[in-house]
């Protein structure tokens, strides 16, 4: 089930919030998570059943090893060898899973390429939000073998893994942030401020999936599907076009996610903090998929030695982590590129040769630009580097390199432009096809580089959750959310996934 449908806004979210206040009411809090919980399940397995199967075995496995540890005694002499024992059979269970469904046919894909076998794919069908409901758990489990984290009930550990804002694209929440919410009562009553801004930020974060990530998806499909027949200015056009499909597409799910949670009273962490206004590389990581990042830290980067072990071992834990990264984001060497790209570029940052005027850095840099020339630079290469995330071959990205830099100029930008034959722009096409046909694919052209100034102008606002936070919800904030919402539903007929349901 997706937010962005009519079944979540009108049957499911209604539903969901009408049985979780009025069980609560009744001071029925058990059967609240219960029903909570339940629908959670209901809004995951409308995908498909199938993933009902493999979520609640990662469930059960999680906590049934959680609770094999409370038969160890603190001051048990074999604790710390139980702990051990706990810790890698937790690692190796979820990373296992994790490896079968997403990784197991790029693994045998190139044991055949490298070794000349014959092996059999798979072709196994990767469930939605594996990868945020394993590192979610893992994340537990990992701190209950250290000793920092208690044992829940099944219901509120079921709870805080499947509730659904964060279900499927995250936030990757930590128990710590969550369940304590779930099981504080006064968090259980109708909050109508909290209620209202809920509803406010979802929308602001629906329109921007519905009417600019899925508009410039229209260009970026099309574009990436062209790949070898691009010239300079398209393939330009094109990567912006992605550059914030990504960049709405994932803001907009995750100011819906936070919205969700508001409207239930639960507090979920910031997931996404205007990444686009960055001067640096570091910066940038430190707003993008801030949850993510907080997790490799943790488990991955801490653990390594982080920077405690001298300067050059501090890089390459940094790289590696990216490594990981881009991995995490997908089973295909163009993401391992992409993510090696990214490492490559916050350990250049970290040997402080050049840094930004005005900004915080640990250590002082030998030369300094201005924030401005310090945003070309980090836009342009995030830019660059998309060219690896979006492609689906190593082949294609190069090619789209070439492309960039060949200097080459076919008209094309003519042809992707027009893929914007939106139902917004009916009216003016059929004008200028009676009047001035020779002006409409300028008309397409115009409308292009009007969304691209217009996301630049967002992007440098205040975000949705500042909007959200700041201020009294106003009648002008009500009817602006009228409008936006109506718009939004109109353009629901063409209801598209969200860009992390595939990673």
């Amino acid at each position: 089930m997706l937010f962005n449908s009519y079944i979540f806004i009108f049957l499911f979210l209604p539903t969901v919030l009408i049985g979780w206040y009025g069980l609560n009411r009744l001071k029925q809090y058990k059967l609240a998570n219960l029903f909570l919980a339940g629908m959670s399940l209901w809004f995951y397995g409308y995908f498909n059943v199938y993933y009902l199967a493999i979520i609640l075995s990662s469930i059960g496995l999680n906590y049934t090893l959680s609770f094999l540890l409370t038969f160890v005694r603190e001051d048990s002499a074999h604790r710390r060898l139980w702990n051990r024992i706990g810790l890698c059979s937790g690692i190796f269970l979820n990373l296992g899973i994790l490896f079968y469904f997403k990784y197991y046919d790029f693994f045998i894909e190139n044991i055949n390429y490298v070794f000349h076998t014959d092996y059999t794919l798979k072709h196994i069908l990767l469930p939605l939000g594996i990868s945020f409901f394993t590192f979610q758990q893992l994340s537990f489990v990992i701190d209950r073998c250290l000793g920092r984290s208690e044992h829940y009930s099944l219901l509120n550990y079921l709870t805080f893994v499947t509730f659904f804002p964060q279900l499927i694209a995250g936030p990757i929440v930590l128990y710590k942030e969550m369940i304590p919410q779930f099981e504080d009562l006064s968090r259980r009553r109708f909050d109508a401020s909290s209620f209202a801004r809920g509803i406010y930020l979802f929308i602001l974060g629906l329109s921007k999936k519905v009417l600019l990530a899925d508009t410039f998806a229209l260009v970026a499909n099309y574009g990436f599907a062209q790949t070898f027949s691009l010239d300079s200015i398209s393939t330009v056009a094109v990567i912006l076009s992605y550059t914030f499909e990504l960049y709405f597409d994932f803001s907009g799910y995750s100011d819906m996610a936070i919205g969700l949670g508001k409207m239930f009273n639960i507090e979920l962490p910031v997931n996404f903090d205007a990444p686009y206004r960055s001067c640096s590389i570091k910066e940038f990581w430190q707003r993008w998929h801030i949850t993510l990042s907080r997790f490799f830290i943790t488990y991955v980067y801490i653990p390594l030695g982080g920077s405690r072990k001298g300067r050059v071992r501090m890089l390459l834990n940094t790289f590696i982590v990216f490594l990981l990264s881009g991995l995490w984001h997908g089973s295909a060497w163009t993401y391992v590129a992409w993510g090696a790209m990214q490492g490559l570029l916050v350990v250049w940052d970290s040997l402080g040769i050049i840094g930004v005027r005005g900004r915080e850095e640990k250590r002082p840099a030998r030369f300094h630009i201005p924030p401005w020339l310090g945003w070309i630079f980090t836009f342009t290469l995030f830019n660059l580097s998309l060219f690896f995330f979006r492609s689906q071959s190593m082949s294609g990205a190069i090619q789209l390199f070439q492309n960039l830099f060949s200097g080459r100029y076919t008209g094309k930008i003519y042809e992707i432009a027009a893929q914007l034959d939106i139902s917004e722009l009916y009216v003016i096409r059929q004008a200028l096809d009676m009047t001035a046909p020779h002006l409409i694919n300028y008309m397409y052209l115009f409308f292009l580089l009007l969304l691209f100034m217009l996301s630049f102008f967002l992007v440098f606002r205040p975000t949705a959750y500042e909007r959200t936070m700041q201020g009294e919800m106003t009648s002008k904030k009500c009817w602006i959310a009228c409008i936006l919402l109506l718009w939004c539903i109109i353009s629901l007929s063409q209801v598209s996934t969200f860009l992390y349901f595939n990673f």
